[in-house]
C-alpha cells in the first residue's frame, strides 16, 4: 500500500495536467472563448464608458423672459455659461411649452415681468422652472441644477452690489470618493463584474453543454477521471482566463477611463478570485441540469447574467428597492463583488467592507462548488 500511493497520487497529477492541457487546446481552437474573455470586455467597456452616462451635461433648457432688464440678462448670461446647461431664449412660454412637449428641451425658466423689482424683496423675485419628469432621476438632477445655478448667480450678484446676502441655512457641499461627480467612475468598476459573470457563468455553462452535444464528455466519463478531477480541470483554465479577462478590465478602467484605483491591486486580485470561483460553480452547476447549449446559455441569462445587471447595485440603487427586492439581492453574487469594486476603486482597501463581502463570496463558492460535486456522476444519466 505505501508503495502504491505515490503512483496513484502521480496519477491523479497527470490526468489533472491531461485535462487543463486538453480545455488550454480547446480554448485556443475556439475562437469565441477568446472572443467571451478578452473582446467582449473591451467592447462593454467602451460602450458604458463612452455612451453610457448617468451624468446631466448639457441640457437643453428654455429662458423666458417677460421683461428684459441687466438682471434677467446677468442671470440668462449665467444659465449660457453653465456646463450643465444649453439656455435658449424664448420669446413666450406658448413656444417655450411646445418645444418642451416636442422634446427640444428638458425645462423652462420663466423670469416673471416684476423680476427686477422684486429681486431683493422679502419675498425674492418670481421665477417659475418647469422640468420634463418623464425620466424622474433625471428631473430631480436638472432640479438641482438649476438651484444651484440660482444661488450662484445671486451670491454674486450680492457680492459685486455690496448687498448682504444672508441665508437662512448655508449650506457647504463635499462630495467624497467621487469629488467630479463622474458616473463613468460609478459605472466602469460595476461593469467588471458583469463581464466576469459572462466568462465565469455563461461561458462555462456554454463549453460544457457543448462537450454533450459533440459527444466528447461521454468519451470523457469512460476514463479513470475522477469527479473532482473533471471539476479542477474545468476550473483552472476558465479561472485563468476569466483572471485575464479581470486584469484587462482594471488596465482600461484606470488607463483609458481614468477611473482611480485607491486601493490595493493585491486585495482586488482576491476579491475577483473569489467572485470568478463563484461565477465557475454557478456555469458548471448549470451544466449538470443542461445539456444544449441553448438551454445552458438561456439559464446563464436568467440566472447569472440578468441578476448581476439589475440586483447587484451596478445601476440601480439597492437602497431604493422595496423591501422584498432588497432581501433577494443577498443571494446574488454580484452584489457582494460590485460593492468591493466601488470601494477598492473610488474609497480605499476599507476592510469591514471587504471582509464581508468577500466572507459572502466565499460562502457562496463553497456551496455552488459543493452541490456541483454532489450533482456530478460518472454517468449519462
Amino acid at each position: 500500500m505505501t508503495e502504491q500511493q505515490p503512483q496513484v497520487s502521480g496519477g491523479r497529477w497527470l490526468r489533472l495536467r491531461g485535462l487543463i492541457r486538453k480545455e488550454n487546446r480547446q480554448i485556443l481552437r475556439d475562437p469565441s472563448s477568446i472572443l467571451i474573455a478578452f473582446v467582449l470586455p473591451a467592447i462593454l467597456l467602451l460602450l458604458f464608458g463612452y455612451g453610457v452616462s448617468l451624468d446631466a451635461r448639457d441640457v437643453p433648457v428654455a429662458v423666458v423672459v417677460e421683461n428684459p432688464t441687466s438682471e434677467t440678462a446677468s442671470f440668462t448670461e449665467s444659465l449660457m455659461n453653465s456646463r450643465y446647461f444649453v439656455a435658449t431664449v424664448m420669446h413666450t412660454s406658448k413656444a417655450a411649452e411646445e418645444a418642451l412637449i416636442a422634446g427640444d428641451v428638458q425645462a423652462i425658466v420663466t423670469l416673471r415681468s416684476d423680476f427686477s423689482r422684486r429681486l431683493w424683496s422679502p419675498s425674492g423675485a418670481p421665477i417659475q422652472v418647469v422640468v420634463n419628469g418623464t425620466d424622474a432621476n433625471t428631473a430631480s438632477i436638472i432640479s438641482g441644477y438649476l438651484d444651484g445655478v440660482w444661488q450662484n448667480w445671486l451670491t454674486q450678484t450680492a457680492a459685486d452690489e455690496g448687498r448682504d446676502l444672508a441665508p437662512p441655512v448655508l449650506a457647504q457641499h463635499r462630495v467624497w470618493f467621487n469629488a467630479e461627480v463622474r458616473s463613468r467612475n460609478f459605472l466602469v468598476p460595476g461593469l467588471i463584474a458583469i463581464i466576469m459573470t459572462l466568462i465565469g457563468a455563461l461561458l462555462t455553462a456554454m463549453v460544457v453543454a457543448r462537450e454533450w452535444e459533440r459527444g466528447t464528455m461521454e468519451a470523457l466519463l469512460v476514463t479513470p477521471v475522477q469527479i473532482g478531477e473533471m471539476i479542477l480541470g474545468k476550473l483552472i483554465p476558465y479561472f485563468t482566463l476569466g483572471m485575464g479577462g479581470m486584469a484587462l478590465s482594471t488596465a482600461m478602467a484606470v488607463w483609458v477611463f481614468n477611473v482611480p484605483l485607491r486601493g490595493s491591486f493585491l486585495v482586488l486580485t482576491l476579491v475577483s478570485a473569489l467572485f470568478m470561483l463563484t461565477a465557475l460553480g454557478m456555469g458548471l452547476l448549470i451544466s449538470t441540469v443542461a445539456r444544449s447549449q441553448f438551454v445552458a446559455g438561456q439559464i446563464a441569462i436568467l440566472a447569472a447574467f440578468l441578476p448581476a445587471f439589475i440586483l447587484s447595485g451596478f445601476i440601480f440603487d439597492i437602497a431604493s428597492m422595496p423591501a422584498a427586492v432588497q432581501l433577494i439581492t443577498h443571494i446574488v453574487p454580484a452584489r457582494y463583488f460590485v460593492s468591493s469594486l466601488q470601494t477598492l476603486f473610488l474609497a480605499g482597501t476599507i476592510w469591514p467592507v471587504i471582509l464581508v463581502n468577500g466572507a459572502a463570496l466565499l460562502v457562496m463558492m463553497t456551496v455552488f462548488l459543493g452541490i456541483t460535486r454532489r450533482k456530478m456522476r460518472k454517468s449519462l444519466e
